[in-house]
């Protein structure tokens, strides 16, 4: 049977030979070795791109995981709170505010803005505390100073943060952090007090881009312990003003409990009425009673009644 097959398998053989069938070319022995190598040679090279894939891919990763050194590169090493050249600021810049922990939960004791009293701008909020309470980093970042002002801050911690953001965080009584220490959003940085010019414990806070103190209440909604959106678009033509984007229910209430329609940017004048205050005024349009007395040419020891119409702006 096996002699049948091998027979079969010769004449088959024989026949295709001697047809001269042009379909089918014999490949000499060096020929198919080329063609082998070149085989092996494009294998290499395939796992070469695999393996550069590989790599940049890695650093892809890297780059997410790490922010970009160059945030802890300008002024990095300077002692001064705004360490940014006017110059390199943009005039518009879109901030990522994700991943937010509130550095305390306490209530707005004063506004940002111009006091008049002290002839110079407030350049942060201030939020109550208790003596020693803890506070808390508002992002993931990096501590860039801790200092104290016996004139201004007493001690305080300036943190800046991968989103271009530093926060500054004033009239602490201890530093929980040192400076080129990594911290993460909701980490204690420091015990809040009464330090350097300051009546009482409070926590002064300050959100700034680039050397720009941007009003906190445009990126917080410090009532409700959030931020407004996830996003911050810095202009330097906005960059003072706050936000609202409380619920229509919320807004109803304030109304309801506040006739003067908080945050209203429509009028320019309000009657007083029986009952209200300069400070009541002054925080339901979102402004600091100095800045009220200022724009109707008020002393501190004037007094205000019912029916006076007082300027708005």
């Amino acid at each position: 049977m096996i002699r049948l097959k091998n027979i079969f398998g010769a004449a088959f053989l024989m026949a295709i030979v001697a047809t001269g069938a042009s379909a089918q070319q014999i490949v000499s022995k060096a020929a198919h070795s080329d063609m082998h190598k070149q085989l092996l040679a494009n294998q290499a090279k395939s796992k070469d791109q695999i393996r550069l894939v590989e790599k940049n891919t890695f650093i892809d990763l890297i780059d997410d995981i790490e922010p970009e050194l160059d945030i802890y590169t300008e002024g990095w090493n300077s002692k001064a709170v705004n360490p940014f050249k006017e110059s390199e600021v943009p005039d518009s810049k879109v901030i990522d505010v994700t991943g937010y922990f509130m550095p305390v939960p306490g209530r707005i004791t004063s506004n940002y803005g111009y006091r008049a009293r002290f002839g110079r701008m407030h350049k942060g909020i201030d939020l109550a505390i208790r003596s020693n309470d803890t506070i808390y980093a508002a992002f993931d970042g990096k501590v860039r100073l801790t200092a104290y002002e016996r004139r201004g801050y007493g001690n305080y911690v300036i943190l800046r943060h991968p989103n271009g953001l530093e926060t500054v965080y004033g009239h602490l009584n201890k530093h929980l952090v040192k400076p080129n220490q990594t911290v993460k959003a909701g980490e204690p940085i420091g015990l809040g007090g009464s330090t350097g010019r300051s009546t009482g414990p409070h926590l002064h806070f300050e959100t700034r881009f680039m050397g720009y103190a941007i009003n906190p209440s445009a990126i917080f909604d410090f009532a409700n312990q959030t931020t407004h959106t996830d996003t911050y678009t810095f202009s330097k033509s906005t960059y003072t003003k706050p936000r609202n984007f409380a619920p229509s229910k919320n807004l109803a209430k304030a109304e309801k409990e506040n006739p003067y329609k908080k945050g209203h940017g429509s009028k320019t004048t309000y009657t007083v009425k029986r009952g209200d205050t300069l400070s009541s005024i002054a925080r339901s349009y979102g402004m600091s009673a100095t800045t009220l007395r200022k724009i109707n040419s008020l002393a501190s020891s004037d007094k205000i009644k019912a029916g006076q119409v007082l300027k708005l702006k």
